[in-house]
């Protein structure tokens, strides 16, 4: 007699099989855990006081923080886990190390005050990434919404509350300026920033195509930026935190605008018989006989 099947079949159903994950699905969330050790050896480098290297690892775990998502979706290799580990990183990269910059910087001289300042802008940065992530999508949402954040985002806030350490390092910090109350004060402005409801430009409208002509000047451009970035970075990151916090008033006024014109666009085509708009009109005089 022939010997079962049934043994070995069993035998192979005990082994455990290991699942091959996509090589798409690790890469992206390999970008946000180098964006995460950038974070943290900005926090070594401010206990030993290399400020230019700490201002540097945020700002390529800045940079990092914006590729990983994009990498992401081209791949096609999102994921739930990808999404809580980039929270994660976030928090720590322009949350906490931010604010533990700051307080070894200046802000340990103001005493508790310095300690609470740090504290509110770590805690602001939490509840920022916090009501991004359970932010449900509108499908009555306008199209033009995608321009916009809700806020200051946490990488923008997080490069822009170190303002006074850049000027500090170029020379340029005013007396006044240089006072640890002030300090706190600007940090605790910052934090608010980023908890408020003030729209800021996203940068999501630049679309994901480039006309034809200007490749070759983008190329040039971005070589540009790279390269004034690496040659001068506390004079750019200076200039470009001015500018951005001279953006939001801009942002909101373009926000204002476009919710005022959708407002008046719904009153025009409320279907009320006394539309005052001329094609509805002609079309009303053309059904009346006039």
């Amino acid at each position: 007699m022939s010997e079962s099947p049934e043994p070995k079949v069993a035998q192979q159903r005990q082994q455990p099989r290991f699942r091959r994950v996509p090589l798409r699905l690790i890469i992206p969330n390999l970008v946000t855990l180098l964006a995460l050790c950038s974070g943290l050896t900005a926090v070594r480098m401010a206990y030993d006081g290399a400020w230019d290297f700490a201002v540097g690892a945020v700002l390529i775990a800045a940079v990092l923080d914006a590729i990983d998502g994009r990498v992401a979706r081209y791949m096609k290799g999102t994921s739930r886990f990808g999404a809580e580990l980039d929270s994660l990183a976030d928090f720590v990269n322009f949350g906490v190390t931010p604010a533990l910059m700051l307080y070894l910087w200046i802000l340990k001289d103001a005493g508790s005050i310095g300690w609470i300042a740090a504290l509110i802008f770590a805690i602001s940065a939490a509840l920022r990434l916090a009501r991004f992530n359970v932010a449900l999508e509108d499908p009555q949402k306008p199209a033009w919404a995608h321009r916009f954040f809700t806020g200051v985002p946490a990488p923008a806030g997080a490069l822009t509350v170190l303002l006074p350490l850049y000027l500090d390092f170029l020379g340029l910090f005013p007396h006044w300026f240089a006072d640890e109350a002030f300090v706190a004060a600007y940090t605790i402005a910052i934090a608010f920033l980023l908890i408020s409801r003030l729209p800021t430009y996203s940068g999501k409208s630049f679309g994901t195509r480039v006309r034809r002509d200007l490749v070759l000047p983008l190329f040039v451009f971005t070589v540009l930026i790279v390269a004034l970035i690496v040659s001068y970075p506390f004079r750019m990151l200076a200039g470009g935190s001015v500018l951005y916090l001279l953006s939001v008033p801009f942002s909101w006024r373009a926000h204002r605008k476009l919710i005022l014109a959708d407002a008046s666009l719904a009153l025009d085509d409320d279907g009320d018989e006394c539309d005052t708009d001329l094609d509805n009109l002609g079309d009303r005089d053309k059904d009346h006989g006039g």
